[in-house]
């Protein structure tokens, strides 16, 4: 078994070639690029000065040709994609994600702002629903077909109805505009915006602060996992009591409860185990949607908006991070099965 985890750590460098420089190749066709704007942009100036400029540029363009290659150097588009590609591959290797072309500032430091948010909100929704649907799903799946079962079931589908956006515009028109219970966006207010995130816990104003912007970000995060995490366990755990294995357990003299938590419910954790690493991408990337309905400054915000910007440097290290964070999970959700199940070996 340790020589497939080894090998599953060699592949990783390779894939991430393979997917960096599918996306590196999309970002080089892809229309409306930032040389594209920023013609567009010279031309809008040249447009609103009445022309003034097309005589220096030459043929009625905005810029010259000589402009028009040092915008290219810059955005680093003089050269092949190859090229390109891998003088960016160097950089990453040395620890370089490459500069904002909106905002003139490092990648990484970019990253490093926006992961604390995305990291806070994933890490707590992943501690609420494992802490309940687990626990929910255990008891659901032995009162079956009870009272109990059936009205959580009823209020799980309902959630899982309702989209996580859909449920945060309704919390900010009812909690926020209406009764003004809550704060409307941000991840903390403006007198604690200068502090960063892991700061703003060491202060209590700051702390209950966070706590009140968070109660609904937090809501619509976890309304959509509660239905999958649930039914996931119960229906696992419901397979496993029926095998013969609890059967013949129960008629060895075994109590219930020990059988269930000793032999059923270990099996029952293996869906669980596997689906675990994944979601260490959503804890770091977060929704976005969410994170741009409630104007919070995440990992998910941050990509969605320089996809926008066409801001390509930011466009690759977000992609670079969660395809290394997700290529680490699945390794991470192998060793939690593994541990789990003593049968199952990777060869």
């Amino acid at each position: 078994m340790r020589d497939y985890f080894i090998r599953r750590l060699l592949l990783i460098p390779l894939t991430l070639f393979g997917i960096t420089i599918i996306v590196f190749m999309i970002t080089r066709v892809v229309p409306g690029g930032p040389l594209e704007r920023a013609l567009m942009e010279a031309q809008m100036v040249n447009a609103g000065s009445g022309g003034g400029t097309s005589s220096m540029a030459g043929q009625g363009q905005a810029l010259s040709e000589e402009q028009i290659q040092q915008l290219k150097e810059f955005y680093g588009f003089d050269k092949p994609v190859l090229v390109s590609y891998f003088s960016w591959l160097g950089k990453v290797c040395r620890g370089d994600l490459g500069t904002s072309y909106r905002y003139q500032e490092s990648v990484l430091w970019m990253v490093g702002q926006a992961l604390p948010v995305s990291i806070y909100y994933g890490i707590i929704t992943l501690i609420i629903t494992y802490g309940i649907c687990i626990p929910l799903g255990i008891v659901k799946a032995i009162k079956h077909r009870t009272f109990i079962d059936t009205s959580t079931s009823i209020l799980i589908f309902a959630g899982y109805a309702i989209p996580g956006y859909v449920l945060g515009s309704i919390l900010i028109l009812l909690f926020s505009v209406k009764l003004r219970w809550f704060p409307m966006s941000g991840f903390v207010s403006l007198e604690y915006y200068d502090l960063l995130p892991w700061e703003a816990f060491f202060h209590w104003e700051s702390l209950k602060d966070i706590i009140m912007h968070s109660i609904m970000p937090l809501s619509c995060y976890l309304i959509g996992s509660f239905a999958i995490t649930t039914l996931l366990m119960k229906n696992h755990l419901m397979d496993n009591l029926a095998a013969d294995y609890m059967r013949t357990a129960v008629a060895k003299g075994v109590p219930f409860k020990k059988a269930v938590i000793t032999h059923a419910l270990r099996n029952s954790l293996i869906p669980i185990a596997t689906t675990f690493g994944q979601n260490i991408v959503l804890i770091v990337s977060g929704s976005f949607l969410i994170e741009f309905l409630f104007d919070v400054n995440g990992f998910g915000l941050l990509g969605i908006t320089a996809i926008f910007d066409r801001d390509y440097p930011v466009v690759m290290g977000v992609i670079f991070l969660s395809s290394l964070l997700l290529l680490l999970g699945n390794i991470i959700s192998d060793f939690l099965v593994a541990m789990i199940d003593p049968r199952i070996r990777f060869n």
